[in-house]
C-alpha cells in the first residue's frame, strides 16, 4: 500500500472529509452483539457515554462541537451497501456459515438507526452521551471513539507543514517496521489487529494491516490472523475477528439488580447461557473480568469450562492466563485445546514476552490494540506530544433504566455509581485491587 500520508493531510479540500465512510467500519463484535441485543432485548433502552480517562489532553480546546457533530450525523445518514450485506450475509466467520440470520440482516437493512445524542463540555472534555433503544446506542461505541480520536489526530496535523508530516510519517513507517521484524522472529505467532477505536486513522490503521499481512503471512501458515476492522477485513478478505465485551454483562446484571443478590451474582454466567443459545454453541469465547475474573472462574458451573477460550482484557495476561491454565486443569480439561486472548495495552515487547511463556501451554491469540495503529510517540518533528495516543472509552452507563457497573481486575477501569460499585463488590466478593496504570 502506497500512501503519501504526507499529501493527504495537507490537502483536505472536501466541505466534509468523512472519518466513517461506511458502517461497516467498526468492530466486528459489534455486529455479533447487535444480533444478540435485536434477538433478546428488542425493547430495552440504554445509555452511553464517552469518557477521556487522559484527563490533561483537554480534548474541548483541540476538537470542536460543531465538528464532532457533522461527523457524527455523516454516521446516522450511512447505510450498509448492497454488496457489504451480501458480505455479511454469505461469508463464513469462524468457519460458520450464515451467522446472521435473515430477518436481522433485513432489519440492519431497512429498520437499523443510531440513536440521538448531545454534546456538551465540562472542564476542557467534551462530553457525548448516547440514549435510546440498546439497539440503536450499542453501535454508536466505536464509531464515536475512532472519530474523536481521529478528530484529534487531525487537529494535530494541521499544524504541521508538508515537510514536517513527511518527517512524522517517515518516523512511524520505521517504528511499526521496526516492531515487525521483531515479531518476524516468532514462527508459532497468532495476531490480529484490534486497534480500530483509538486508531490514528483509518488510513493508517489500514496501512499497520496490510503491512503485518504482507510481513507475517506467506502462504504456509498466517501469523496474523485478521482484524477487528469488519471493513478491512470485507476489503482485504481477512477473518473479521471479536465476539462480545463487557457491555452485555454490565446491562444484565444491571437489569439482574432489580432482583436478589443471588440474581445479580448469576447474571454473568446467565449472560452466557443467552450468548451460547444465540449462537448455537458458538463463538464460545468468554470475558470475565467485567465483575472480577477471580470470583468468577470460582463460582462458574462446571459447563463454562467447555468454552473455548478466555480473554484477559484488565488483569496482567501473565497472571490472568495461569490463572485460567490452573482453573482448566482442576476442570479436567486440557488447556492446549483452549484460546488465551491477551488484548490489553499489548506492545511488541509484551506480545514476545506472552509468546515466550505461554508457548506449548495453551493457544495464545494476542490483540494488538492502540499501540499497532496509533504509536506516533516521539515522532512529532518538533517534539511535542500533540500525536500521543490517549485512553478512551465509551462505556454504558445504564440499561432499562438502571445504572450499569464495571468492577473490572484493575480498579482504575472500574465504572458505575459509588453506591452501586459497593453493593457490586459486596454481591460478587471481588476486593478492590492493586491499581495498575491505563496506558491506552
Amino acid at each position: 500500500m502506497n500512501v503519501n500520508f504526507a499529501e493527504r493531510a495537507h490537502n483536505h479540500n472536501w466541505k466534509l472529509d468523512p472519518i466513517v465512510r461506511s458502517l461497516l467500519d467498526t468492530d466486528f463484535y459489534k455486529f455479533l452483539m447487535l444480533q444478540f441485543i435485536w434477538k433478546n432485548f428488542p425493547t430495552v433502552t440504554a445509555t452511553s457515554e464517552v469518557h477521556n480517562r487522559t484527563v490533561r489532553v483537554r480534548l474541548a480546546e483541540r476538537i470542536s462541537a460543531s465538528a464532532l457533530r457533522e461527523q457524527l450525523e455523516h454516521v446516522r445518514g450511512l447505510r450498509l451497501r448492497r454488496s457489504e450485506l451480501v458480505w455479511l450475509t454469505g461469508n463464513t466467520f469462524y468457519g460458520v456459515k450464515h451467522i446472521f440470520e435473515p430477518a436481522f440482516l433485513d432489519w440492519l437493512e431497512n429498520g437499523f438507526q443510531l440513536s440521538d445524542y448531545e454534546i456538551t463540555e465540562e472542564n476542557g472534555q467534551l462530553i457525548l452521551r448516547f440514549s435510546g433503544l440498546w439497539t440503536e446506542v450499542s453501535m454508536w461505541e466505536v464509531y464515536s471513539l475512532a472519530i474523536v480520536s481521529e478528530m484529534k489526530t487531525r487537529a494535530a496535523l494541521a499544524e504541521l507543514s508538508e515537510i514536517e508530516l513527511d518527517v512524522l510519517y517517515a518516523r512511524a513507517k520505521t517504528r511499526l517496521w521496526d516492531k515487525i521484524e521483531k515479531l518476524r522472529t516468532l514462527p508459532s505467532l497468532s495476531l490480529s489487529d484490534f486497534g480500530t477505536r483509538r486508531r490514528h486513522s483509518f488510513l493508517w490503521q489500514e496501512y499497520c494491516v496490510e503491512s503485518l499481512q504482507k510481513a507475517l503471512n506467506n502462504g504456509e501458515r498466517d501469523r496474523f490472523t485478521g482484524t477487528s476492522n469488519t471493513a478491512l477485513a470485507y476489503k482485504h478478505d481477512l477473518e473479521a475477528i471479536g465476539t462480545n465485551a463487557h457491555e452485555l454483562p454490565m446491562a444484565m446484571a444491571a437489569m439482574a439488580s432489580r432482583g436478589s443478590d443471588d440474581d445479580l451474582r448469576a447474571s454473568q454466567y446467565k449472560v452466557l447461557e443467552l450468548w451460547s443459545h444465540s449462537y448455537d454453541n458458538e463463538l464460545l469465547i468468554m470475558l470475565p473480568d467485567t465483575f472480577g475474573t477471580t470470583q468468577f472462574l470460582e463460582g462458574a458451573p462446571a459447563w463454562v469450562a467447555g468454552w473455548t477460550g478466555e480473554r484477559a482484557d484488565s488483569k496482567d495476561p501473565f497472571i490472568a492466563g495461569d490463572e485460567y491454565i490452573n482453573w482448566l486443569q482442576r476442570r479436567g480439561k486440557d488447556p492446549r485445546t483452549k484460546r488465551l486472548i491477551a488484548s490489553d495495552g499489548l506492545d511488541v515487547d509484551k506480545i514476545i514476552r506472552l509468546h515466550e511463556y505461554f508457548d506449548g501451554r495453551i493457544r495464545l491469540s494476542n490483540g494488538w490494540g492502540t499501540l499497532l495503529t496509533n504509536d506516533f510517540r516521539g515522532c512529532h518533528p518538533r517534539g511535542e506530544d500533540t500525536f500521543e495516543p490517549i485512553s478512551m472509552v465509551c462505556k454504558l452507563t445504564s440499561a432499562d433504566g438502571i445504572p450499569t457497573v464495571k468492577l473490572s481486575d484493575n480498579p482504575n477501569k472500574a465504572t458505575g455509581p459509588v453506591e452501586l460499585i459497593e453493593r457490586y463488590r459486596r454481591v460478587f466478593g471481588s476486593p478492590v485491587l492493586t491499581e495498575e496504570p491505563v496506558l491506552v
